[in-house]
């Protein structure tokens, strides 16, 4: 670079600087999601305590000014896989940033996009081909599309209870009619009962089905169907000439011990998988759908058709560049073998508790996709305050731990579902047996609280007002 051009840089970096304007303007930051974006979310967050200021994150950690560490149980909704700044995600990131690619040409074939579809089919043993797009809907929306063409049927099963993302035809799959009210009509999809194979195949029967598309373990509630259901429904759908689709959006890369979730279970080769989510290293946008041969090359079947299915920024280098560095990191430092530990480590202490603890009635899950469920306690003081909450609202008494968790012992978790007694645990893949032994303690301090009638209960108060007004 010459000196005018160096000159020329920092003059232009001079014009804006990220730094500044954060400084100057990072106070508003309720204020201004309040004024311009969707005004619920701050209001939530201050009703529940949870409008927090975190000035930096790292690893499975956030901290506040002050210094304070939280602990993060949530990964962005699984998004930090990796935790936060990775730093070889990082560095991946300002190597292709350096690097000054032709990116996005649209009429030339970079090398990453094609390293990081063998770097996913290596894990994908049975599938051959990869389509980038930029999230999980959007992996969703694209085995959809590629389902119906190539069955020529319009229908796809969904599961109960699913959650398969929130644009239209993944909202036509999504089993909770909260997401879906107001958006009909969607498209001609049919829910069946997680683990029914007789539902499925009533279905399968009418001769319309093209597909269904399932969560090896769903998020909603961190429910799995019986052993042996998804093979049993993949050799019922093959029967009828329809397809398979595993959503690993979120249960995909590692989260449940397997590089996929469907692999726990011997014999199951979904005809496509869609993944996102940890793929981006919490970085840069990116979901991909994988396929089998005959699939991608019946929809693109000639030169006509070579953009009948594609994204403006699929196969960006960024994001590719981060999917081979998550990918790296996950083999050079064992991450999958880390959830296998780590994950039963947490899941058997935490289920040995349910003795101790009348109102926790199971923890479920594989990996580090953990769900804890609460239950109507026995005894008639505890039985009448769960009463009072379950009239308001169901759901409030989760919502009544996962608050003291943030606020008293600086461990962010979430409700599982609306209407759900349910917590879900789905942190970084990279913790370990400190973080472990935190959250347990902090988990075992609530319910210790919750149990004796503590400060707890003068919160689910205030949750109970708030379920009324609601109303």
């Amino acid at each position: 670079m010459t000196t005018a051009e160096s000159a020329s840089e920092s003059s232009q970096a001079g014009e804006f600087d990220l730094g500044k304007l954060l400084a100057e303007r990072g106070a508003e930051r309720y204020e201004l999601h309040t004024r311009h974006l969707n005004h619920q979310l701050p209001r939530m967050l201050h009703t529940i305590g949870f409008d927090k200021v975190y000035e930096r994150a790292e690893g499975a950690y956030f901290y506040d000014a002050d210094g304070n560490d939280y602990l993060d149980m949530l990964a962005g909704f699984g998004v930090m896989g990796l935790g936060r700044h990775h730093p070889v995600v990082r560095k991946a990131l300002h190597d292709v940033v350096d690097a000054g690619l032709a990116d996005l040409t649209r009429f030339d074939c970079q090398p990453l996009p094609g390293l990081l579809a063998e770097k996913l089919l290596a894990h994908s043993p049975h599938l051959d081909r990869v389509f980038f797009g930029n999230s999980g809907t959007e992996a969703v929306e694209g085995a959809l599309k590629f389902a119906r063409f190539v069955t020529g049927r319009p229908r796809v099963l969904y599961c109960a209870h699913a959650f398969h993302g929130l644009t239209t035809g993944s909202l036509s799959v999504n089993g909770e009619s909260g997401f879906r009210d107001g958006f009909a009509p969607l498209l001609p999809d049919t829910a069946v009962p997680p683990g029914d194979l007789d539902a499925l195949e009533r279905e399968l029967r009418k001769g319309d089905v093209a597909a269904l598309i399932v969560e090896p373990i769903q998020g909603k509630g961190v429910l799995t169907g019986p052993p042996g259901w998804l093979r049993a429904a993949q050799e019922l759908l093959h029967r009828h000439k329809a397809l398979l689709i595993a959503d690993e959006v979120q249960t995909g890369l590692g989260r449940t011990g397997d590089f996929y979730a469907y692999q726990h279970e011997d014999g199951v080769e979904p005809d496509l998988v869609c993944v996102a989510k940890a793929l981006s290293g919490g970085y840069v946008p990116v979901g991909a759908t994988i396929g089998k041969d005959w699939i991608f090359k019946k929809v693109y079947s000639s030169m006509d058709r070579v953009l009948v299915h594609s994204a403006s920024f699929g196969g960006n280098a960024q994001a590719m560049a981060a999917g081979l560095a998550v990918l790296s990191v996950m083999e050079n430092e064992q991450v999958v073998a880390n959830v296998r530990a780590t994950g039963e480590r947490l899941r058997s202490r935490l289920a040995a508790l349910t003795d101790r603890y009348e109102m926790l009635a199971e923890v479920r899950g594989r990996g580090l996709m953990i769900g804890i469920e609460f239950g109507r306690p026995r005894s008639l003081k505890l039985r009448s305050r769960w009463a009072m909450l379950q009239a308001a609202r169901k759901g409030l008494f989760a919502q009544m731990v996962v608050v003291p968790l943030l606020q008293r012992h600086r461990i962010l978790t979430q409700v599982s579902g609306d209407h759900m007694e349910v917590i879900k645990l789905i942190p970084p893949l990279i913790i370990g047996e400190r973080e472990v032994d935190r959250f347990v303690d902090a988990f075992t301090a609530v319910m210790d609280d919750a149990h004796n009638g503590g400060l707890v209960w003068d919160f689910g108060k205030t949750l109970v007002k708030q379920a009324v007004a609601n109303r």
